[in-house]
């Protein structure tokens, strides 16, 4: 996996990923314009007129997020409408296509774990990026996100980490923040608490869930584009979640679009009471190799029949230690395996 360091302004640090991931990028954007015209009808130029309808309420609330991408656009010699429109993907497509996944939060006597498969269309395996930022007054950012995007799944230098389960409901609000950016927010907190409270602030603007912790533990947030619903800790201090609301949701229609998103949500939730003892990355990572109810399975398959998307990569995170296990690929058969620490150089298991 491509491994980018960026630091300095939101402009210089865009500019750097813009750079370094310019082939990726690219290939990103023709992994959705694919994507948008397969699922949504629309052609890349319409995703641009209507990404930049988002340039003037992101340059009032949040411009440091639009002078990040107005860099990336410039690295990777591109329109800054391409880099809104990546960003803001899941907004424009009003729910007619999402990533899937299934995650899990759990606090310990010897550890908070944080961790998910991430599943999606294996077309976009090859644009997935390790991208770390270094901001001023901020803590350092270690994720995994598709190429161009500023948001996605990762942990920080103050042991906040971020874990996202798309859900599949209409409905958005364009003064809201979306929700990769809202991601970002989160990584740049410096707890549970001041992440939730950042987020509650502005609202997001399409319907997903956010899996969010710390040391201290974790929380699950449902948002539609109207709402907001915390899934807390059960009594076993942990949060399971896959891709369609736990809670009810007044006035918004959960199309509970993965049938089998029911059957991983329960599924992990079964798992983790069989693990021994404490949590490790070890027991951890046997959990999500598991195949039953294949294809649409915790390690999911893409047939194409069945399931439109795979497993493409697996995070595991320790955020008391603040260090993370990454498997590129399916976990029962990776590609590659390293890990993101703030304890030593990054290097490979």
């Amino acid at each position: 996996m491509l491994e980018i360091h960026c630091s300095g302004t939101p402009r210089e640090i865009g500019f750097q990923h813009g750079k370094h991931a310019k082939e990726s990028i690219h290939g990103s954007i023709t992994f959705y314009t694919w994507k948008f015209q397969d699922s949504a009808k629309l052609t890349w130029p319409q995703v641009q007129n209507l990404a930049f309808d988002f340039e003037p309420i992101m340059r009032r609330k949040w411009p440091d997020y639009l002078e990040e991408m107005t860099g990336i656009a410039a690295g990777a010699e591109l329109d800054v409408a391409d880099i809104i429109a990546l960003n803001v993907r899941t907004e424009i497509a009003f729910g007619l296509f999402s990533d899937g996944c299934t995650a899990l939060s759990w606090r310990t006597g010897s550890g908070s774990w944080l961790a998910q498969n991430w599943d999606w269309d294996e077309r976009q395996k090859a644009n997935l990026v390790n991208l770390t930022i270094e901001q001023a007054g901020k803590p350092t950012i270690r994720m995994i996100t598709e190429a161009g995007l500023i948001g996605k799944i990762g942990l920080n230098s103050a042991g906040v980490g971020a874990c996202l389960n798309a859900i599949k409901a209409k409905g958005m609000d364009p003064t809201r923040l979306p929700c990769h950016l809202g991601l970002r927010m989160v990584l740049e907190s410096r707890s549970r608490e001041e992440a939730v409270q950042r987020l509650e602030k502005y609202g997001i603007a399409s319907a997903c869930h956010m899996l969010i912790a710390d040391p201290t533990g974790g929380v699950g947030l449902e948002w539609s584009s109207v709402e907001m619903r915390k899934v807390v800790m059960n009594a076993e201090q942990q949060v399971f979640h896959s891709n369609h609301y736990l809670l009810e949701h007044a006035g918004v229609e959960d199309k509970n679009w993965l049938a089998d998103s029911k059957f991983r949500v329960g599924r992990i939730e079964e798992l983790a009471k069989k693990v021994p003892g404490e949590p490790t990355y070890d027991k951890l990572f046997e959990v999500f190799k598991d195949t039953a109810n294949s294809p649409g399975s915790i390690c999911r398959t893409q047939d194409n029949k069945k399931s439109s998307s795979a497993t493409l990569f697996n995070i595991i995170m320790d955020l008391e230690k603040r260090r993370a296990n990454v498997a590129l690929g399916k976990p029962d058969s990776p590609d590659e395996q390293f890990v993101l620490s703030f304890e030593r150089t990054n290097g490979h298991l």
